[in-house]
């Protein structure tokens, strides 16, 4: 009679309704919880998001930028790679970078004169570009270890209707990153990170035009004696000395006067590719002022710099210098040197660069009063 009675109750409509009905909350309820989840996990990669690309938008430089792009965003994200990868066909950028020295790229970082030829969905990379890793599509991509597997993602930098970069996320997870997930996040860190980088190169052009003279393409007065004091504390410690050459075209004012600024402006030129051609990679070039260059001779003695010195006279005078078509002339040059030893309580490096300035250019005004076309030399330094 029981048995009767539940197989009643099991037909019945409105108990099937009833256990539906549970059937069906009990799927909301699981759904609604791993929607909620999602959401608690888009707000925290949300503010993640944020607080990342208010880190890159305070970088000062492009060599900190670089490493919070790469080191910032690789332990942001818990990746298992980050690279940069910029297109540089001009090398503009790698020579803000690393100045006139050439170098390596910063850890993660790769420059490259063309970028579609690196990877297939380069060519039309409008928006991140999510899946799984192929070596053979993808190694170029890469400035580090290449993984056995795993996914990818590319996330394009766009400035100005062209691609800038990409930057290349990896995971060793073959699921991280898929073509079915939500990539606005992505989206908008490439937008923020290609502005990021543009802002940081205009930067370092406006470092760059202040500290250099537009005319010779050398560093001027200003990045001299910055560079003479970081070269006095640097000595000091290998407890070595330090050389200024003072240089000084010799009857600039007569080829102003007689073939006009343009030319003089041709002289300055060729004599500053000239002197250049003569440092050392360490050594430092500048034009001081008007028709007057200078040198910095890094951890140099005084017959150091009377050996560089010679050099230079010679490269400038050895051939004569073309104006215009039709005239050329013979340039030749006075310099003064004056060699520094820091002692180990030195501590006023400004004080000491000024007055090795003013000891070069003293020998200098004796090599033009004995005539010109030589080089004078004052007593070592030693404070």
């Amino acid at each position: 009679m029981a048995q009767l009675q539940t197989e009643r109750e099991s037909r019945d409509p409105a108990v099937e309704t009833l256990a539906s009905l549970e059937e069906e909350n009990r799927t909301l309820q699981g759904r609604l919880e791993q929607l909620t989840e999602e959401v608690s996990r888009n707000d925290s990669l949300l503010r993640k998001t944020q607080e990342r690309e208010l880190e890159l938008l305070r970088a000062g430089s492009l060599t900190q930028l670089f490493e919070r792009l790469i080191q910032g965003l690789k332990a942001s994200y818990q990746l298992d790679g980050v690279t940069l990868v910029l297109h540089d066909p001009q090398h503009e950028i790698r020579h803000l970078l690393y100045g006139d020295e050439p170098a390596q790229p910063p850890p993660g970082v790769r420059f490259v004169d063309t970028l579609l030829p690196i990877a297939p969905q380069l060519a039309a990379l409008e928006r991140p570009w999510l899946g799984p890793f192929h070596r053979a599509d993808h190694e170029l991509l890469l400035a580090g270890a290449v993984p056995q597997g795993g996914s990818i993602a590319l996330i394009p930098l766009r400035r100005h209707e062209q691609l800038d970069g990409v930057l290349v996320f990896v995971s060793n997870d073959p699921f991280r990153f898929s073509n079915e997930l939500a990539s606005d996040f992505l989206a908008h860190l490439g937008l923020v990170a290609a502005i990021c980088v543009e802002n940081a190169v205009n930067r370092a052009r406006l470092l760059r035009s202040g500290l250099t003279d537009f005319l010779t393409g050398f560093h001027n007065r200003r990045y001299l004696h910055a560079r003479l004091r970081e070269e006095l504390s640097r000595t000091q410690r290998a407890r070595q000395s330090i050389v200024c050459l003072m240089i000084d075209v010799d009857h600039f004012k007569r080829i102003n006067d007689q073939y006009g600024h343009l030319a003089g402006d041709t002289v300055l030129r060729e004599v500053a590719q000239r002197i250049d051609a003569e440092m050392r990679i360490s050594d430092t070039g500048a034009r001081f002022g008007g028709d007057e260059f200078a040198m910095v001779l890094a951890q140099a003695t005084v017959g150091d710099g009377e050996r560089v010195a010679g050099r230079v006279l010679h490269a400038v005078r050895a051939e004569p210098i073309r104006i215009g078509e039709h005239a050329q002339e013979t340039v030749t040059l006075s310099i003064g040197v004056a060699a520094c030893t820091p002692g180990p309580s030195m501590r006023d490096y400004k004080v000491l660069a000024e007055r090795l300035i003013a000891e070069a250019d003293a020998a200098l005004y004796r090599a033009k009063s004995a005539g010109r076309n030589r080089i004078a030399t004052s007593p070592n330094i030693v404070v």
